[in-house]
């Protein structure tokens, strides 16, 4: 090929690396992967488990229960706090480390991309980190420079170099081997010089490959490829306020049972202080309410802002360093010590610090913290976000096993939410395996094709794509898929386009793009040895600038009838759904212009058109009237003719037959109407025909400002805006790289049926999350009820703070996973798209969560009054109920599992292995942490009899929800 700078190398000469010169350049230079950055260590993320304000709550319950028992001479209660810690510690490490090592596994997809390669003299493709210095590149519009090389051949080539500059303009790029960025000083870069992680805005080219991995400019600028771990979704955003509103609604209710215990134990004589006794206690509560600012302002002013209050956080609070808590202790213990000193010289406080306080009043004060304590611990949701994040980043591995790879863990849950999908045609709803179904070029003689063909000419010079030939397989289009539909045409015809194409001297080339809906190419002829300009592009635009055409007989004037005959030949093909492309050229082009050949030339010649055949996906139809059932609406944006456009739109159901023509629009017409009248056009039509990229945002956008929820599909570097725009982008897994970039999912096999799937799965994760909040809030009121009501019936302690830490675990973690692992259900697709602003505690979630907690908490405090009837409550009792309680929330469990859902718990349980495992787990570690827990847990063991009537007596509860969900199945009640 050659350019106006004389490009002209035959791609012949490049024949490649051999298998063995790969490997020996492996060797040498390495491999085309980049380090990741440097992670922290795992001790240091263990470490930061304890900047959780709970734990840090938990640490000062530990310190104040040992300190107590340095006197008491038991020291079991306040181990057994720091062994719940570092249990809760350990296990929220385990769950984040398990979710950093699932997006891993997305880190690597970068690499898999196939790149276009010349080897051992054939066009192939191998994977991008196989790539090694010394190999051929074949790149094109869209493309993603996969690393560091050296231009040997360009045509009309500008390549993106904002990811490592920063400037968004394109710049163009040669192949001249004489030019350096030292004489090209206003280039970041080389002109012959391209770059890893750039992108190719317009042309193509070959390049060699010079420099892979960290060798690369971006490797050696340590840029990680693919960082997500830390991305914070819009659907953590809003678990975290929730989670933030009910730690301020938990906090109050501590604070409130304190008062509420104080206020008790003065009434009853309990607390039977003198004035000395009672100044000192004031002086060391202001003491430690100032030490423990550090965790409950954060956590008020968290929960006060998720309800829309703003606080203004003091500049020395924003200081979480070891020092400022270590100044927060020092000025506690100072201000407590001058008001001791301060009482003393009033004499207010004796010299004698035994008669400040006693070891009982102590102990009684310590249980009132040790309640609040409790409290806050079952009150605050922790690791509810983190819970989420685990759930996002299963179905991001699960998806990804079903050809949905997810980029962007939010579009996991917000696919789900989709009202409208803005479909592309070629390659989502059809199977993009074109091939020419009928030929229509006037100048045929009996249909033959030979070498010198001027047709020939036209589809092998005025192209970009290639064939890969492989042993016995049959040749595989590489590049665009019509081009390559067509040079499959000229193989079954016994011509080899390459001799063709590299016979042709290029001297300047215009790439198709959707907004000019042609490409053209400038070149000297091997067979007239004149220049002559080659135009393909959409019929009806050639049309209207062909005033020749050229017949058997040669060049003929192009007669009216005949541009009719024309015309209603293309009608035909259009009408059974055939994709139509329209030649032409023109010899001797006077004063070319590039950009504006139609504008510029009126007297073209055409050579006809060919008609192109995609068949429809199998899946499509059934997938598309799925997405219908479930109220999502699915539009067809094509560039394709009107008539071809609605013709495939009937045959996969987005039409019906009985829709009017009214229902489908052109790209032109859309582009008349204002915003208003647009938006009125496209909440109506089915089928946008003849659109361009920001007709296809634009439609995105009016869409989006009526309130819908819009996905888009598409493959094209041109299809980057819209799914930009889009709430959910998906991408083709045979795209450009531009469009993957910009896309939040992508589709692996390229069928719409895997977006029905999609969709399908966002549903069931957000029904999963929701399954989940339910089950814990439920045993949160319960657990606060009990922990409020107990100490008023005489039981301080109903629960330990270890025993609430093993309730906590089941709920943040066990229980949590084991719900959010269910697998989808196929009935969410029966019920219309959510509102993605609505809270996401529903009513019915609000009806069930006070319902059945109040029930569970009518039923433990009669127990709880039960066993302290003759005013004495022994560590069995106490077992018993612990016992009863957590095996009531295990059976609750199920009745989680089935929320939103009307069939039995055990329907579907044997797809879900992890859900039976994590429940087994519960049962098995309940049992033997009351049997062999032992003063650390305080239980005893039950008798055998004891633990089937707690077993048999609480599954009642799952009868129950049993019986509702038979006869709303059978009476069909909402």
């Amino acid at each position: 090929m050659k350019t106006t700078e004389e490009i002209g190398q035959k791609q012949s000469r490049y024949r490649g690396l051999t298998q063995a010169e790969v490997e020996a350049s492996r060797q040498k230079y390495g491999s085309n992967l980049l380090t990741p950055p440097k992670r922290s260590p795992w001790w240091k993320l263990w470490l930061e488990k304890f900047d959780d304000p709970v734990i840090r709550i938990l640490i000062i319950a530990a310190v104040i229960a040992i300190t107590v028992g340095i006197f008491e001479g038991n020291y079991v209660e306040g181990l057994g706090i720091i062994a719940a810690i570092l249990l809760a510690t350990t296990v929220a490490f385990f769950n984040e480390y398990k979710a950093s090592k699932e997006f891993d596994i997305l880190n690597q997809v970068n690499d898999e991309i196939p790149i276009t390669v010349i080897r051992d003299n054939n066009v192939t493709t191998v994977p991008k980190k196989d790539l090694v210095v010394g190999d051929f590149v074949l790149i094109e519009t869209g493309d993603e420079i996969p690393a560091d090389g050296r231009v040997i051949e360009a045509v009309s080539l500008q390549v993106n170099e904002a990811s490592l500059t920063g400037e968004a303009i394109p710049v163009s790029k040669t192949a001249d081997a004489n030019l350096s960025s030292n004489n090209h000083t206003n280039y970041a870069y080389s002109p012959n010089q391209v770059l890893r992680d750039t992108i190719v805005n317009d042309g193509h080219g070959i390049i060699e490959i010079t420099a892979v991995g960290d060798a690369t400019e971006i490797g050696q600028t340590a840029r990680c490829v693919l960082d997500i771990t830390d991305v914070e979704t819009p659907l953590n955003i809003q678990l975290e306020r929730l989670s933030n509103l009910i730690g301020i609604l938990g906090l109050g209710v501590a604070v409130l049972i304190d008062i509420a215990l104080v206020a008790r134990g003065i009434f009853t004589g309990e607390l039977n202080l003198t004035l000395e006794q009672w100044y000192i206690i004031s002086i060391l509560i202001i003491g430690l309410v100032i030490a423990l600012t550090r965790i409950w302002l954060p956590i008020i002013v968290d929960g006060l802002e998720s309800i829309g209050k703003e606080i203004e956080v003091p500049e020395w609070l924003e200081d979480d360093s070891a020092v400022a808590w270590l100044k927060n202790i020092l000025i506690a213990l100072g201000i407590s010590g001058v008001g001791i000193g301060l009482g003393y010289y009033l004499g207010w406080v004796s010299t004698s610090p035994t008669d400040w306080i006693t070891v009982d009043i102590a102990l009684k004060f310590l249980t009132y913290f040790m309640i609040a304590v409790a409290v806050i611990v079952v009150a605050v949701p922790e690791g509810l976000a983190l819970s989420v994040t685990l759930s996002l980043a299963y179905s991001m591995q699960k998806m990804t096993q079903q050809n949905n790879l997810v980029r962007r863990m939010h579009a996991c849950e917000t696919i789900g939410a989709t009202t409208v999908i803005c479909s592309d045609k070629t390659g989502t709803l059809t199977e993009n395996k074109m091939q020419v179904s009928d030929v229509q070029f006037p100048s045929f003689e009996n249909g033959t094709l030979n070498t010198d063909n001027i047709i020939v000419e036209a589809i092998c010079a005025n192209s970009t794509a290639n064939l890969e030939h492989r042993k016995g397989e049959e040749s595989i289009p590489l590049g665009d898929h019509t081009e390559g539909a067509l040079l499959l045409w000229l193989e079954e015809n016994k011509i080899d386009y390459i001799d063709k194409r590299e016979n042709f001297d290029i001297i300047s080339q215009l790439t198709f793009s959707s907004d000019r809906k042609y490409m053209a190419t400038l070149g000297i002829s091997p067979t007239t040895g004149e220049k002559i300009l080659h135009i393909k592009g959409a019929p009806e635009l050639l049309l209207a600038s062909c005033n020749q055409i050229l017949t058997s007989d040669g060049v003929q004037p192009f007669a009216n009838s005949q541009r009719v005959s024309i015309a209603a030949e293309l009608n035909k093909y259009e009408t059974i759904g055939r994709r139509t492309l329209g030649f032409a050229y023109i010899r001797d082009p006077q004063d070319y212009q590039q950009g504006n050949e139609l504008e510029q030339y009126h007297d073209l010649i055409l050579l006809g058109f060919v008609a192109i055949a995609d068949p429809v996906r199998e899946e499509v139809p059934p997938a598309v009237a799925i997405c219908q059932k479930a109220g999502v609406k699915v539009k067809m944006i094509t560039g394709d003719s009107r008539l071809t456009a609605m013709e495939i739109a009937r045959e996969i159901g987005i039409m019906t037959k009985d829709d009017t023509n009214d229902l489908c629009i052109t790209g032109k017409k859309l582009r008349d109407l204002d915003d208003e009248a647009a938006l009125a056009k496209v909440q109506k039509v089915k089928v946008i025909a003849r659109a361009r990229p920001q007709d296809k945002q634009r439609i995105v956008k009016l869409l989006q400002a009526s309130g819908e929820v819009v996905a888009v599909t598409g493959d094209g570097t041109n299809d980057a805006p819209a799914l930009n725009q889009a709430q959910v982008g998906l991408s083709m897994g045979s795209g450009t790289s531009v469009a993957k970039e910009a896309s939040d999912i992508i589709i692996l096999n390229d069928s719409f049926g895997s977006i029905e799937n999609a969709v399908m799965w966002g549903r069931s994760l957000y029904q999963n999350i929701q399954k989940f909040i339910l089950f814990q809030l439920t045993i949160n009121v319960a657990a606060c009820g009990i922990a409020l009501l107990g100490p008023f019936i005489g039981i301080n302690l109903p629960f330990t703070v270890i025993q609430l830490l093993w309730v906590n675990l089941i709920m943040d973690t066990f229980a949590a996973l084991a719900l959010a692992t269910e697998p989808p259900n196929e009935k969410v697709m029966e019920k219309a798209p959510r509102n993605p602003e609505e809270f996401i505690i529903s009513q019915p979630m609000t009806v069930s969560i006070f319902s059945v907690a109040s029930i569970f908490l009518v039923f433990f405090v009669g127990f709880l009054l039960y066993i302290q009837k003759d005013r004495v409550v022994t560590p069995y009792e106490l077992s018993l109920f612990f016992s009863t309680f957590v095996m009531l929330q295990f059976w609750n469990m199920f009745n989680a599992k089935c929320f939103g859902l009307k069939e039995s718990a055990f329907s579907s349980i044997s797809k879900n292995g992890s859900f039976v495992a994590i429940a087994a787990l519960i049962f098995v570690g309940q049992i033997v942490m009351v049997q062999y827990g032992g003063a650390v847990f305080r239980t005893v063991p039950l008798s055998l009899r004891d633990w089937l009537i707690i077993i048999g007596g609480t599954s009642i509860v799952l009868w129950v929800g049993e019986i509702w969900r038979m006869i709303q199945m059978r009476f069909k009640v909402s």
